[in-house]
C-alpha cells in the first residue's frame, strides 16, 4: 500500500482502530461461527474483535512483522472497549531529563553570599502548613480510591475469565522487535504478554498455520511460552509451517526397529495431512479517500478517565479542527478543566490551541510559516494592552526577536543573534495624559517612563567599553550605563549621565560640565575619560534613546497588527488546499478542466483537418488572410482538377493491372501450346489452376474498371456540388457557374 504510515505497527494499529467501528460479539462466551474477509471489513468499516484482529494482522504481516491472531479470553474493559479507567495517552507528560549543570570552578576572589535573616520559626510553620495540605490531599485521594474500589467491587463482572476476545500477537525477531507483545485492535494500545487484561489463550493463527495452546492458563498469560515450534506447548494443525520442530533424540532413534524399516521399504505411507489452501480473498486496497477519512462518517469519540477525545477527518470542519481533548476535574466528566484542540491545513499555520477553563488562559501554537513568524501566543483576552506572551521563530525574523511579554504597564522583549548584541529590552509605561474613547498605540500611545536594555558580551571591545545594561530614565532625564565585568573581577564599571537641554531659558548654549557625568571606574588609574569623550557619548546616547523609543513604539504597532491579523484569521479560518488535491482545489480543477478542454478542441481541429478536403489548398493562404472571390474560384478549380487527376490516375492504375494480367495469361497460354506434348499430368493440372485464377483476377479488374468509369463522372459532379455548398466558399461561388 502506498502509505508509509502503515509500515510501523503503532501507526498501522492506530489506523485500524480509527477506521473501523466496534460491534460487540453476539454471544460474549463464544467466538463467531464465521469470519468476514478483510476486504469486506474495509468495505463496511465495522466489525467485532475478530474482524479488527484479522485486518490488523494482515496489514502487519504485509509490513514484515511476525503477527498472529489470538483467540482467547479478556477482561470486561478490554472486550467492551471501555477506556474510562485508563488514562489518556495525550495527557501523560513525558519525563523531563534533568541535566546536571557543571559546577564552575570557584574563583579566587568571590562575593560571600548575604546572610540569611529570615525566621526559622516562620519557615517551620510554613513547612507544617504545607505538610498539612499535602496530608489532606492524600486523605482525599485515598477516600476517592476507596470509593472507586467499592464501586468496582459492586460492579464486579460475573463473566470474568469467560468473555471471548481476539487480539494480535507480535513475536520478536522480525522488524527488529526485541520482545513479544500484544496489541489490542480496538484501542491500538500495546501490552506486555504479562498484562492482567489477557486472561487466557485458546489458539492463534496466521496465513500459514493454526496452533492450539496446550499450556495451562491458570495464571493468565504470564507463564505462557510462545515457542510455536514446540509441539508439546503448541499443537499445529497444518504441516505448512515455517516454525522449526523439535528434533527426535538419539535414544529414541536407537530404539527404532530396523526390521520394520526393511519390511516397509518401498512402501509409501499415505499422507493424510493437507497444506493451507491459497487465499481466495481479494488483495487489501485502501483508497486515498478512505485513508484520509479514516473515522466512520468522519468523526470518532473516545472516553478516557477524566478525559474525552474527539477526532475528525481533515477538511470536515470548516475551521480545520481534527482533534479535541477535553480534560475534566471529576470522574463524571461534568466540570471541564482544560481543552486542547489540534488543527490542520490552517492558512495562519495554527497547530494547537490550549484553553484553561479555570484561569481563562489560552495558548495558541503555530507551525513555521506564519506571516509574523509567530510560534506561540498566550493570552486571556484579545484586547490590546492586556497580559500576553508572544514567542517567535527568531531565524525567520530580521530583528532576531524571540519572545515578547506584555502587561498593561510594561513590555519585555528578548532577542538573539543581533548585530548590536541586544538581548533584552524592558519598557515601562505611564498613564496616558489624553483621555480618549479609543486608546491605541496609533492614536494615543502610552507614554514611556523607563527603557531598560541589556546586551551580550562583544569580545571585540574591552569589557570597560562594552555596555552590559543601559537604562533610559525618561522622566528623570537620566541615562545609566553598566559595563561588562572583567575576568576575575567582582565589580563592573558604571556611568550615569544627566541630560540637559542644549540651551537654557535665555538661549545660551549649555557647556558640558563634570557634574553631568557620574562614573565609577574599576581601574581609575589606567585612563581617565575627558569631557569631550563624555559629551560625545552623551550625544550618542540621546540618539540611541530616540531610536529605542521608536523601536518600542513600532513593537506596540506590531502587537496591534498581529492581534488584528489573528482576529481576521479566526473569523475567516481559511484552509489551505494542496495543488495536488484535485478534489478540493477549485483553481487547480478549473485549470485542469480548461487544459483538457483546450486539448480536446485541438484534437477535434486536427481530426477535422485530416478529413477536410480543402485543408491542403487552404494551407497555401497566409495565416489570418481573408479569402477573396478570385481565390475561392481558383481554390475550387484546383480542387476539382486535383480530384479529376486522382480519378484518372486510379483508372490508369486499374487499366495497367488489367493489361499486365492479360499479357501474363497470354504468355502462359503460348508456353502451353509449345510444350503441350511433353507436359505431365501434374504440369497440366498446375496450368489449369493458374489459368482459372488468372481469369478470375482479369474478370474482377474488368468489373472494377467498368464501375470506376461509371461512377467517376458522378463523383466529380458530387464534389462540385459540395464545393458550391461549402460554407467557406458559398458566398464567393454564388451565381458562379
Amino acid at each position: 500500500m502506498p502509505y508509509p504510515e502503515l509500515y510501523n505497527w503503532d501507526s498501522c494499529a492506530q489506523f485500524v482502530a480509527d477506521f473501523l467501528s466496534m460491534v460487540p460479539l453476539s454471544d460474549p462466551l463464544k467466538p463467531p461461527s464465521y469470519l468476514y474477509s478483510s476486504t469486506t471489513v474495509i468495505k463496511y468499516q465495522k466489525g467485532n474483535c475478530f474482524d479488527f484482529s484479522t485486518l490488523l494482522c494482515s496489514m502487519l504481516i504485509g509490513s514484515g512483522y511476525d503477527a498472529y491472531c489470538v483467540n482467547g479470553y479478556g477482561s470486561q474493559d478490554l472486550c467492551h472497549m471501555d477506556l474510562t479507567r485508563e488514562v489518556c495517552p495525550l495527557t501523560v507528560k513525558p519525563k523531563e531529563i534533568v541535566q546536571e549543570k557543571e559546577m564552575a570552578p570557584p574563583k579566587k576572589y568571590s562575593v560571600k553570599p548575604p546572610r540569611d535573616l529570615s525566621s526559622r520559626f516562620e519557615k517551620e510553620q510554613e513547612m507544617k502548613k504545607q505538610e498539612e495540605i499535602r496530608a489532606e490531599e492524600e486523605r482525599r485521594l485515598r477516600k476517592e480510591e476507596a470509593r472507586l474500589q467499592e464501586m468496582e467491587k459492586a460492579n464486579s463482572d460475573p463473566l470474568h475469565g469467560l468473555r471471548v476476545h481476539c487480539w494480535v500477537l507480535v513475536l520478536s525477531g522480525k522488524r527488529e522487535v526485541p520482545e513479544s507483545f500484544f496489541i489490542d485492535p480496538f484501542t491500538a494500545r500495546s501490552y506486555s504478554t504479562q498484562d492482567n487484561h489477557f486472561l487466557g489463550i485458546e489458539s492463534l493463527w496466521n496465513h500459514k498455520n493454526y496452533w492450539v495452546n496446550m499450556q495451562d492458563c491458570w495464571n493468565c498469560c504470564k507463564d505462557l511460552v510462545f515457542d510455536l515450534g514446540d509441539p508439546v506447548r503448541w499443537e499445529y494443525l497444518l504441516l505448512g509451517t515455517d516454525k522449526p520442530y523439535l528434533s527426535v533424540t538419539e535414544e529414541d532413534d536407537s530404539d527404532l526397529n530396523d526390521d520394520d524399516d526393511v519390511e516397509n521399504l518401498g512402501k509409501e505411507e499415505e499422507d493424510k495431512s493437507f497444506d493451507m489452501p491459497h487465499s481466495w480473498v481479494e488483495q487489501i486496497e485502501i483508497t486515498p479517500e478512505a485513508f484520509e477519512t479514516r473515522c466512520p462518517n468522519g468523526k470518532k469519540v473516545i472516553h478516557y478517565k477524566q478525559a474525552k477525545l474527539e477526532k475528525w477527518t481533515p477538511y470536515l470542519n470548516s475551521n480545520g479542527l481534527v482533534c479535541r481533548l477535553s480534560t475534566y476535574r471529576d470522574l463524571e466528566c461534568t466540570q471541564i478543566l482544560e481543552i486542547k484542540e489540534w488543527y490542520q491545513n490552517r492558512e495562519n499555520m495554527l497547530e494547537l490551541k490550549h484553553i484553561n477553563e479555570i484561569t481563562g488562559l489560552v495558548v495558541d501554537y503555530f507551525k513555521p510559516g506564519h506571516p509574523q513568524a509567530l510560534r506561540a501566543h498566550s493570552y486571556t483576552s484579545m484586547q490590546p494592552e492586556t497580559d500576553r506572551i508572544m514567542e517567535f521563530y527568531e531565524k525567520a525574523r530580521v530583528d532576531g526577536l524571540i519572545k515578547r511579554e506584555e502587561t498593561p504597564k510594561t513590555m519585555t522583549e528578548y532577542y538573539q543573534g543581533r548585530a548590536d548584541f541586544l538581548s533584552y529590552r524592558h519598557v515601562n509605561f505611564g498613564p496616558r495624559v489624553k483621555k480618549l474613547a479609543l486608546n491605541s498605540a496609533e492614536s494615543n500611545p502610552r507614554p514611556m517612563v523607563k527603557i531598560t536594555e541589556r546586551f551580550f558580551r562583544n569580545s571585540a571591545k574591552p569589557a570597560d567599553e562594552d555596555v552590559a545594561e543601559r537604562v533610559f530614565l525618561i522622566l528623570e532625564e537620566r541615562i545609566q550605563l553598566r559595563y561588562h565585568c572583567r575576568e576575575d573581577y567582582i565589580t563592573a564599571s558604571k556611568r550615569e549621565f544627566l541630560q540637559r537641554t542644549d540651551v537654557d531659558s535665555k538661549g545660551n548654549k549649555i557647556i558640558m560640565t563634570p557634574d553631568m557625568c557620574v562614573s565609577f571606574e574599576v581601574e581609575p588609574m589606567e585612563y581617565t575619560k575627558k569631557l569631550l569623550y563624555q559629551y560625545e557619548a552623551m550625544m550618542q546616547l540621546k540618539n540611541e534613546e530616540k531610536l529605542s523609543r521608536h523601536q518600542a513604539w513600532e513593537s506596540e504597532l506590531e502587537v496591534l497588527e498581529i492581534l488584528k491579523l489573528l482576529e481576521e484569521e479566526e473569523a475567516a479560518h481559511t484552509l489551505t488546499i494542496s495543488i495536488y488535491d484535485t478534489k478540493r482545489n477549485e483553481k487547480s480543477r478549473e485549470h485542469r478542466e480548461a487544459m483538457e478542454r483546450v486539448m480536446h478542441e485541438e484534437h477535434m481541429r486536427q481530426v477535422e483537418a485530416q478529413l477536410d478536403y480543402l485543408a491542403p489548398f487552404l494551407a497555401q493562404l497566409l495565416p489570418g488572410e481573408k479569402l477573396t472571390r478570385g481565390q475561392a474560384v481558383r481554390l475550387k478549380e484546383e480542387c476539382l482538377n486535383d480530384f479529376k487527376q486522382r480519378l484518372i490516375d486510379k483508372a490508369n492504375l486499374i487499366q495497367a493491372r488489367f493489361e499486365k494480367e492479360t499479357q501474363e495469361l497470354q504468355k502462359k497460354q503460348q508456353w502451353y501450346q509449345e510444350n503441350q506434348v511433353t507436359l505431365t499430368a501434374k504440369d497440366e493440372d498446375l496450368y489449369l489452376s493458374y489459368c482459372s485464377q488468372a481469369m478470375f483476377r482479369i474478370h474482377i479488374l474488368e468489373q472494377r474498371l467498368n464501375r470506376h468509369k461509371e461512377l467517376a463522372p458522378l463523383k466529380y459532379l458530387a464534389l462540385e456540388e459540395k464545393l458550391h455548398k461549402d460554407p467557406r466558399l458559398v458566398e464567393f461561388l454564388r451565381g458562379y457557374v
